[in-house]
């Protein structure tokens, strides 16, 4: 069987593609901070005649993500495809580890987590990064600002930047395994809880449901006609161009040369 990582599965995208993909007969490694969160999720994809089990793993700790990764490796399966779906939006704070918050949930964690399980990965594992079109917003990344507490209201450039590391994450990443297929996904403007209750009624008529938005995901999980494609950014309308410095080789070459120093791993190739 078939198997497929999930992260943040307990609501929202995630719940959607967790459940969608069990029943394309995926097994469904359900990965979150809670297992009381996560376990209704596993119970409803077993009940539907599927198969899933729980992951435990916080991408605010990086030490957290070491630990699942070397337990999920244990598990002796396999990986087919990693959607790193959890992340925060537009919040302020530091994590345990001492980086900006969106930017240590968003592309730290998933960045240490995919790292530490490419021995799972099999030659055609499809690893898709849940993105923004946010990341249009930001034009660059300041490097001295990630070890700091966001100043804006409401953390929104640094939600940006986060997300901009994603595409950029998923661009390096492509060229540096080729035999991968990585994805960067934006799911459109999806009412989940990740957007703040103070900008919600000013955006509720243009915001999808979660299951209209995680159509992309399960279409880059899934579609094999996307399976000769890689470093790629997907929208609900197809494969688009991401922002000009989403292209921008250089800038993803340091972001990953960072990340590894910053998650106490690689040079990985």
């Amino acid at each position: 069987m078939r198997t497929v990582v999930v992260t943040g599965p307990s609501s929202g995208i995630g719940l959607v593609t967790a459940q969608s993909l069990a029943r394309s007969g995926f097994h469904i490694v359900a990965a979150g901070r809670s297992d009381e969160r996560t376990r209704p999720v596993i119970e409803s994809i077993k009940a539907d005649g599927g198969s899933a089990e729980f992951l435990r793993v916080d991408l605010a700790d990086l030490d957290s993500v070491r630990a699942a990764a070397r337990d999920l490796e244990g598990r002796g399966r396999p990986i087919d495809v990693l959607v790193n779906n959890a992340g925060i939006g537009m919040s302020r704070g530091l994590t345990g580890d001492g980086f900006e918050l969106n930017f240590g949930v968003n592309h730290l964690g998933p960045f240490l987590f995919t790292n530490l399980l490419r021995r799972t990965f099999r030659p055609a594992t499809r690893i898709i990064n849940v993105t923004s079109a946010m990341h249009f917003r930001v034009d660059g990344i300041d490097f001295d600002k990630l070890t700091e507490r966001s100043a804006s209201f409401l953390g929104l450039n640094d939600y940006a930047t986060s997300k901009l590391a994603n595409v950029l994450f998923t661009r390096e990443m492509a060229r540096r395994q080729p035999d991968w297929r990585t994805y960067a996904v934006h799911p459109g403007f999806v009412d989940t809880a990740i957007i703040p209750r103070l900008v919600r009624p000013f955006l509720r008529r243009s915001l999808i449901t979660p299951a209209a938005g995680a159509e992309t995901t399960i279409r880059c999980a899934t579609e094999a006609a996307l399976g000769s494609e890689t470093g790629r950014y997907y929208t609900p309308a197809g494969q688009s161009d991401p922002s000009p410095t989403a292209m921008d080789d250089d800038l993803a070459r340091e972001l990953w040369t960072r990340s590894e120093r910053w998650c106490g791993i690689g040079p990985v190739d």
